[in-house]
This record gives C-alpha cells, sequence and structure tokens, in this order.
C-alpha cells in the first residue's frame, strides 16, 4: 500500500526509502531529545542540548559582522544567522504580547550572556505544558521538517499492517518482544520509559528491532547463498596432471595456511555448482599462489580463467608471476588491458574465443562488451573491494555458458588483502564461503613503523642517503598529484622535484595515475630492476607492487591516510626473506596539530602489525558503511543494530536464520521483503 500524500512530499519520503505506511511505521527515531524539563540557562551544562525557556523582551535584525536575525529573552540571546522575514514578525509579536520563547540547544557563554545559535523553538503563553515523554528525532532529508515527518509517522502507526513475521516459536526462542508493542513503545515512548534504554539503543523495544534486521540481511545473504548453489557449473579436477607437476616443482613449502586455502578452493571447484569463495589474508601472506592453484584446475579441465585486477600496476605483475609459474608448464597466459593497441586487443579478443585452455590476466579492460569468452570456468578478481558490485557480477556473466539442459556459470574467487573482520564476515559476507591465510612465509621480517613530526624533514632524508647508499631503495608516498584544494599538502610532482634537489646522486623516479599506462610501467620496470634508488609515487603502489629490495617507505601527511591504506602501504616493504633480508622502516611523516582522529588512526597504526585488528579498529572508527564503500557493495546495510555492540544478538540471528529458512521458508521470505524491500535483489556479486 502506498502512502496517501501529495506528490512532492512522497517524493522527499521515496528519497528515503519511504514508500509504503509500513516502511513509515519502521522509520525508527535516530535519536531523542529531553524536552520533558526546563533549565535555567546559567545552569546548562557545556556541549549538551537542554530546553530553556525564557519571556522574549525584544528582537532586532543586526547587520555585522554579518545579517542575523538576534533575540533577546529573559537570561537569553538568541541568534539566526539564517532567517525568514516571518521569523522576525513572529518575534516582534511574541514581544508584544508578553509570550515566550521555548528553545532546545546548546547554551554557549557569549558577549551578552548565555546564548544559543541556531535552536530549534516554539513561542508558548506561559504555562504551557512541557513534553510527558522524549521527542522522536527521525532521519530526514531537506525540505522535510521532524515535524512533518513525525505527523506522518503516526498516521503510517495507525495505518500500517504491522503483523509480527516472526512465528511465534522463533520469539519465544529468542525471548523477543512483540514487534508492535515494539515499535509504538519506540515513537510513543511512555512518560515512565527507561530514557536511558531508548537514548542508548538498549531495552526490550530496541532488542526486537535490532534481531528483526540482522535476522532480515542473516536471510536475504543464506538465500542468495542458496539460490547459487541451486546453479551449475563445471566441475573441475583437484589433482589434474598440470597442478600435479606445478605442485612438484614449487620452490618453496607453501605456508599451513597456503595449504587449507588451497585445500577448501580446490574442494570447492570440484562440485557441479558455483564457488563463491573470499580469500583473504594479510599483505604479503602469498594469496596469489593460491589463486594460481586455482587456476590451474580450470586448464586441466580444458577451460579459461580469467584475472581481473584494479590498477594495471597490479594486473601486470600479476602477469609476471603467471608468467613465470605457467611458462614450464606450456600454459599460454594473455594480458588484456586499456593501453594495447586496437590490434592487440582485436589478436587477445581471439584467442578468448578459441577453444584452447588459458589464463586472462587483466584490468577493467576484460568487462568491455567486445570481450567473450569461449569456455571461462574461473574468475578471479583481485583486491575485490576496488571494484563495484556491478563490475564483479559483469565478470561472472561473462563466463555464463548454455550447455543443454542447464546454463552453467562460472566459479569466482574474490581476493581481499583487507582482512574482514569477525562480526562483518558472519554478516555482511554471510552468502560467501571465506578462506583465510593467517600467516606470512617463513623468514619474512617485520616492519618497524617510526612516527616522525615533518619539522624532522632533515633527518628522514639523512637515512634515505643511507639506505640507499647500502644498496636499498626506498618509496617516498604522497597523498595528492598536483596542487589541489587540500591546502598546504605535499604533492607528489612537488617532492619528486624537491627530492631530486635535495638528494643530488641518487637517481629519483616518479609515478602516479595521471600517467599514461606505458609511463607507469616503464618507471615500475626501472624500480624493479634496481635502476632507480627512490620512487616517489601517490597510493597507485597501494596493491600490487612488490620490490623485496625496497626496505623503506616514508609516507607524506601520513594523518591525511586511512588506516586500511596506511597498513597497505607498509606491506609494500618487508617482502625479501631469508638470511639476507634487512629490516624494513616506514615513516610516517605527519603535520602537526594532529585531530583526535588522526592521532587515534596513527596510535593504530604505530602499535599494530597485525592486519585482522587494524581492520578491526577501522569498523570502529568509520563503522561498516564506510569501511565496506557503501555504494559499491550493493549489501543492505544496517540502520538500527551496531555490529560491535550487539555481535551477540547478531550470533542468535543467524542461527535462527538457517532453521527459519529450512522450517518455515515463507515466514523467511515475508520477514526479508518487509525489512528489507527490493533492497536485497542486490545479492551479492
Amino acid at each position: 500500500m502506498k502512502i496517501g500524500t501529495a506528490p512532492a512530499i512522497a517524493k522527499k519520503l521515496a528519497k528515503l526509502g519511504l514508500l509504503s505506511p509500513v516502511d513509515l511505521a519502521l522509520h525508527l527515531p535516530h535519536r531523542y531529545e529531553d524536552e520533558t524539563r526546563l533549565t535555567a540557562p546559567e545552569l546548562a551544562p557545556a556541549g549538551k542540548p537542554v530546553l530553556v525557556e525564557g519571556r522574549v523582551l525584544n528582537t532586532a535584525v543586526k547587520y555585522r559582522p554579518k545579517r542575523q536575525l538576534v533575540v533577546h529573552a529573559e537570561g537569553l540571546m538568541l541568534r539566526f544567522l539564517n532567517f525568514y522575514g516571518s521569523q522576525l514578525k513572529q518575534f516582534q509579536r511574541a514581544a508584544d504580547e508578553g509570550l515566550l520563547v521555548r528553545a532546545y540547544g546548546e547554551v554557549r557563554p557569549g558577549f551578552f550572556g548565555a546564548e544559543m545559535v541556531h535552536p530549534r523553538y516554539r513561542i508558548v503563553p506561559a504555562g504551557e505544558p512541557l513534553a510527558q515523554a522524549l521527542t522522536p528525532v527521525y532521519p530526514t532529508t531537506a525540505g522535510l521538517s521532524q515535524y512533518a515527518l513525525r505527523k506522518l509517522v503516526l498516521q503510517a502507526l495507525d495505518e500500517a499492517v504491522l503483523d509480527d513475521t516472526l512465528p511465534e516459536a522463533v520469539r519465544r526462542r529468542h525471548s523477543l518482544a512483540g514487534i508492535v508493542e515494539s515499535v509504538r513503545c519506540l515513537h510513543l515512548p511512555a512518560p515512565d520509559a527507561a530514557c536511558a534504554e531508548l537514548i542508548e539503543r538498549s531495552g526490550e523495544a530496541w532488542r526486537r528491532v535490532k534481531f528483526d534486521e540482522l535476522l532480515a540481511q542473516q536471510l536475504s545473504m543464506r538465500m542468495a547463498y542458496r539460490a547459487r548453489r541451486g546453479r551449475n557449473a563445471i566441475a573441475l579436477p583437484s589433482n589434474g596432471p598440470l597442478l600435479r607437476r606445478f605442485l612438484g616443482k614449487l620452490p618453496f613449502r607453501l605456508t599451513r595456511a597456503q595449504s587449507r586455502a588451497m585445500a577448501e578452493i580446490l574442494q570447492d571447484l570440484a562440485q557441479p555448482h558455483p564457488m563463491q569463495r573470499l580469500l583473504q589474508g594479510d599483505v604479503g601472506s602469498g594469496k596469489t599462489i593460491v589463486a594460481a592453484i586455482a587456476c590451474l584446475a580450470a586448464i586441466d579441465a580444458g577451460c579459461q580463467a580469467a584475472v581481473m585486477a584494479p590498477t594495471e600496476i597490479l594486473a601486470e605483475q600479476n602477469l609476471r608471476k603467471f608468467s613465470e609459474w605457467f611458462g614450464p608448464l606450456g600454459v599460454p597466459v594473455v594480458w588484456l588491458h586499456g593501453g594495447l593497441a586496437a590490434a592487440q586487443k582485436k589478436a587477445v579478443a581471439k584467442q578468448l574465443l578459441g577453444l584452447a585452455p588459458l589464463v586472462a590476466i587483466g584490468t577493467h579492460a576484460l568487462l568491455q562488451k567486445k570481450v567473450a569468452f569461449s569456455r571461462l570456468a574461473l574468475a578471479i578478481v583481485d583486491e575485490q573491494h576496488r571494484f563495484g558490485v556491478q563490475q564483479r557480477l559483469a565478470l561472472r556473466k561473462k563466463g555464463e555458458t548454455r550447455s543443454a539442459p542447464a546454463v552453467l556459470a562460472p566459479h569466482q574467487l574474490m581476493m581481499s588483502a583487507t582482512p574482514i573482520p569477525r562480526t562483518l564476515s558472519m554478516s555482511y559476507f554471510a552468502d560467501l564461503d571465506l578462506s583465510t591465510i593467517g600467516e606470512l612465509p617463513p623468514g619474512r621480517r617485520g616492519v618497524a613503523t617510526r612516527l616522525v613530526a615533518d619539522g624532522r624533514r632533515a633527518e628522514v632524508l639523512k637515512r634515505i642517503r643511507e639506505a640507499c647508499a647500502e644498496g636499498q631503495q626506498a618509496y617516498w608516498v604522497c597523498p595528492v598529484i598536483e596542487e589541489s584544494k587540500e591546502g598546504d599538502l605535499q604533492t607528489a610532482v612537488d617532492t619528486f622535484a624537491l627530492l631530486r634537489t635535495e638528494l643530488k646522486g641518487l637517481r629519483v623516479g616518479l609515478v602516479h595515475g595521471r600517467l599514461s599506462a606505458d609511463e607507469k610501467t616503464c618507471v615500475m620496470k626501472l624500480f624493479v630492476k634496481g635502476q632507480l634508488h627512490l620512487l616517489v609515487a601517490t597510493t597507485v603502489i597501494e596493491v600490487g607492487v612488490d620490490v623485496p629490495n625496497a626496505s623503506l617507505m616514508v609516507i607524506e601527511h601520513a594523518e591525511r591516510f586511512g588506516l586500511a591504506q596506511l597498513h597497505q602501504l607498509r606491506g609494500r616493504i618487508g617482502r625479501a626473506s631469508g638470511t639476507t633480508a634487512r629490516e624494513s622502516v616506514c615513516i610516517l611523516l605527519y603535520a602537526s596539530p594532529l585531530s583526535e582522529t588522526a592521532r587515534a588512526r596513527l596510535k593504530v597504526i604505530f602499535e599494530t602489525r597485525d592486519g585482522f585488528e587494524i581492520a578491526r579498529q577501522d569498523l570502529l572508527q568509520r563503522g561498516p558503511g564506510e569501511f565496506l564503500g557503501q555504494r559499491q557493495s550493493g549489501m543492505p546495510l544496517l540502520r538500527y543494530a551496531d555490529l560491535e555492540k550487539d555481535a551477540a544478538l547478531a550470533l542468535e540471528a543467524r542461527e535462527a536464520a538457517e532453521k527459519l529458512l529450512d522450517e518455515e521458508p515463507q515466514a523467511a521470505r515475508r520477514h526479508v521483503e518487509r525489512w528489507l524491500a527490493s533492497r536485497h535483489e542486490f545479492s551479492r556479486a
């Protein structure tokens, strides 16, 4: 049932995803305001919003330092920097009639005493009763006031058919309150309701709502998982001749974690339904060799495999490794990227349409309309979080082939060096199978991290000269390429010019995202071959660059980078192994003063090397929306539950989801429809 409102209001509600009375009824407050008591302006606590009241004395429009409406009331001054003429008249009339202004906001000390800037206010007569319960505040959009939205929500509470989607047995098993009473309690708190529970989102009403939301998410993920298990795929051999030869000639032993991940992946590939697995492992843990082993399973089946990377630098590095590994086996490896000439692209496209088994390495160029595969059995997405959901889907769809009586889908392996915290893996990644490589290859030495204020730049330059004199190489990473609106940030172009002057005698190179593919490749080859001492770069080197001789990194304006970026960048050094491996050092050069957020980030990266702990802290600091990349993820994000605080409830919801899908699938579907509407159609790529 649609909401019966004017088209303009309906359009604003649609922006909030509110299309029906049920949607409105489930549009719960994101906070509450306490307007049940008055506070004297002089007693108002700093930084905390309160309700104050005073008789309106006079009002005027001031023009210095800028146009503003100033209202003097008893013991308080109100200041409005943006206002309408009607507000001026409203306050003038209140002053003439001796009315009171009741304002809600933060009280601050001002030149004329206590003042409020842009408070929410009402003009009231003397003796106007106070609210009897907390006032709900809803997420809204421009042009839709709290008053109007609150009125619509209360109307929807009477109109919505909000019957309980959970069977009574589930409610009893998990000690859940009824949904109707829970929702009404949150929209219309009783005067004697526990204020702390409402504000902190605890208590039985919030617990029921959070459980329902978590359950809907789990059901959506598991439905997608089961639907995929119902599709068909080519079963790939887990012990084919090429795979055996490759493993037999490996010059090193796989770690236990690599061997376990390999076994899990090969077991999946041997099934007649498509694998959908995420391989996660810290920077340098050896995910690429496991991906190569999976590719050989496809080649042994006479099929094709594709490996897609987000940058040409990473794709070309994959090309070098795969060619080195597969060359002796006679396995063709083709390379497709945007910088190829038209004739070269045509030749590669022809190979992909051929019947010969091969491995295709590439960037987004693999997704071009003209690119098609004859028998793609395995699609691998490297650094999967850098791709959008539609891009990941597009690669999978390129491998779908018709083979009577069914459509065969390719297996899909996604890889990430950004570890997924446990709370996320059991919720947002519940439709994937997960493999983890939680250890580094033997012989790898850790990277020491140093925090250095930018005033000590001369010491850093001295350290670079000493390292390069010993035959080592170094990176200098900058946050931007050229001058931008970021103010005084040191740019890569400026830094390159400066360092060439300051480090005379050292060969310095520059690489960034605006260089052509050929230019980037040329600079990187010089660095890999040791013909450059120092590489000035932007975050284009964040993934995929592997130069074992590079043992020193300087990150300029480290306070401007996210935790995941800092950890990824730091992982570019310390990649040498064996007895000759030197200690690697990552210098985080920061500008003072630091904000609290920046200080917290740098503290984590300084104290912690464990990528999983860094990811957990990153999640705590940024929240799941930013951590996952809300726009590219296609995931139904949680509105009410907090995965860190509500981890135990999420575990309950996960167990309940499997049981509900098995025992009452219709109830499961109704529950998902209510809470996610069309959002679960984004079922993950």
